[in-house]
């Protein structure tokens, strides 16, 4: 394994304190991914949904901020033999940060009008949600145990997902439905490929060397979306 995390110290700058820290993003990122999915799919009340979606990117956004200056006074206060680690650990909560972004995305698309509730295929997208959640859970138990095994499972999933979902957008996009209905399911494709992708990098850390992040096959094939 590349990226331990186990390490064991002291204080907040610990790196094992940081991982736990990281983990509690990866909840707070599935919490805004569910509402906001949930809002375009159940028909929830946006105003409730949309209150609490950026209360939590808000609080996703500072995780990452505080994580970052506690992760340079950890190398400034340990010095560089961790500083593979440490810069792993940097990309793995920018992605973090990117999932929760996505999720305000897909809360736009809702509040923009989008209404997903009586879709013909409604049963297949409320699936996908639920996978795509329980992708975020899984990620969040490998970074807090470093299970390498999982970590490559879940990568693997992930990568044929969204290859699944990018399928749809193609369809979709010669679909001869009103574009009412074409137009927010191909958006929302889109966005959970981007999310699918994010939890494909965040697991990438535990089972790749630093310079191949984001990457596979030693570093020819780019995971990012």
């Amino acid at each position: 394994m590349v990226m331990t995390f186990f390490r064991r110290g002291d204080g907040e700058n610990s790196l094992d304190q940081i991982t736990a820290r990281t983990v509690s993003m990866v909840s707070d990122a599935r919490h805004s991914f569910d509402l906001a999915s949930t809002a375009l799919l159940s028909g929830a009340s946006i105003e409730v949904v949309a209150d609490d979606v950026r209360r939590t990117d808000e609080r996703i956004n500072k995780a990452e901020q505080d994580l970052r200056g506690q992760l340079v006074v950890h190398v400034s206060v340990q010095g560089s033999s961790d500083i593979g680690e440490v810069l792993g650990l940097i990309l793995l909560i920018k992605k973090i940060e990117r999932i929760g972004d996505q999720s305000k995305n897909i809360l736009y698309l809702a509040e923009d009008g989008a209404d997903l509730r009586d879709a013909p295929d409604l049963n297949t997208l409320v699936g996908y949600r639920r996978t795509i959640s329980e992708m975020l859970g899984q990620a969040a138990d490998i970074i807090a145990v470093g299970d390498e095994a999982g970590a490559i499972e879940l990568r693997t999933r992930a990568n044929a997902l969204q290859i699944e979902l990018q399928d749809h957008i193609r369809e979709l996009m010669h679909s001869e439905e009103p574009g009412r209905e074409v137009v927010p399911r191909a958006i929302l494709y889109r966005y959970w490929k981007r999310i699918v992708a994010n939890i494909a990098g965040v697991v990438t850390t535990a089972t790749e060397p630093l310079q191949h992040h984001g990457y596979e096959d030693d570093g020819t094939v780019d995971i990012d979306d």
